[in-house]
């Protein structure tokens, strides 16, 4: 590998546009060479972002381009699995769009070809770059709230006025929790290091098969999780650890400085609040530098394969459990 690590994306999504293009374009070390889309009204804004950007008009003839050595995948979920085997069995290294897969025994055939060919595949699970989160497990470690005895997540956004989203298409993969429960189920795995013991409780809203509002409870070791994600209630999000002796509470944990400014609240028992506010840093770029620098250095990644299975299945434990 050049010390640049050449990325090409599968898709010209609104998400894309936005948000990961612009982080690999401006991550250190890092450059956005193609684009495979077949509508070229699509692709005007990337080449407005990265001028010289190569078209491809199918995403075979991207993943046949040798000059690429990572690809960015922001498919629609239930194409997630398919497209990011075919980019690794062209000799690219992978970041893919959560959730990687739907089901969380559907991720062995990724860990077995990740294995087998070296290359890095992996889930685009930005907030763990962003160091709000790499702060808060570390108040956690420190005892700085004592014992841990409560997990609570909001994440909520309302879209019911797009029906044609695809987050509302049961084919593509859609519902609230494929879409953000990974934030609050995998944000709870990654600060604790810990796996639910069993789904306590599982309420989902259904409309055209997809959940809009779902309510899960769990049990880990030591502690209880409640979490709430919708696609029909007002944009909210909210993470907050309570122990015995204070609580850590993050204001913007999954979109900040889109939602708000990202800050981490502790608060103990005594009254002393101690606010730390991260203004300006951006987690996808950090997520693209991470991941360079794993192939480079061979330094671990901070949400592995492995990683992403637990939150699926977590994921998987709430919709068997469900009625809905």
């Amino acid at each position: 590998m050049t010390q640049v690590l050449r990325w090409g994306i599968l898709g010209a999504s609104k998400f894309a546009r936005v948000h990961m293009a612009p982080a690999i374009h401006s991550a250190a070390h890092n450059q956005c060479v193609a684009l495979a889309t077949a509508t070229a009204a699509k692709a005007e804004p990337f080449q407005a972002i990265v001028p010289g950007i190569k078209i491809y008009d199918s995403y075979e003839k991207l993943l046949a381009d040798p000059n690429i050595e990572a690809v960015y995948i922001p498919l629609p979920n239930h194409m997630h699995v398919e497209w990011s085997k075919r980019a690794a069995q062209a000799g690219k290294h992978v970041l893919c769009e959560k959730p990687i897969a739907l089901r969380a025994d559907q991720i062995d055939d990724l860990i077995a070809l990740r294995d087998q060919t070296g290359l890095l595949i992996a889930e685009a699970f930005m907030i763990t770059h962003h160091p709000q989160w790499i702060y808060a497990r570390e108040l956690l470690a420190q005892g700085a709230i004592g014992t841990l005895m409560q997990v609570d997540g909001v994440f909520s956004y309302n879209n019911v006025g797009d029906p044609g989203n695809i987050r509302n298409n049961p084919d593509y993969g859609g519902g609230s929790l494929p879409d953000i429960g990974v934030y609050t189920m995998g944000s709870t795995r990654f600060v604790t290091g810990q796996e639910p013991l069993e789904i306590l409780h599982s309420d989902l809203v259904m409309e055209n098969n997809v959940d809009v509002w779902a309510h899960v409870t769990a049990q880990f070791e030591g502690f209880k999780f409640s979490s709430v994600t919708s696609m029909r209630l007002a944009a909210r999000q909210e993470m907050t650890f309570q122990g015995d002796q204070g609580f850590i509470r993050l204001t913007a944990p999954f979109n900040p400085s889109v939602y708000d400014q990202a800050q981490v609240i502790l608060q103990r028992n005594d009254m002393e609040v101690v606010t730390k506010r991260f203004p300006s840093d951006n987690h996808y770029k950090n997520q693209i530098e991470n991941f360079r620098n794993t192939i480079l250095t061979g330094a671990d990644y901070p949400t592995p394969l492995e990683f992403s299975k637990g939150t699926q299945r977590m994921m998987d434990m709430a919709f068997d459990a469900s009625d809905g």
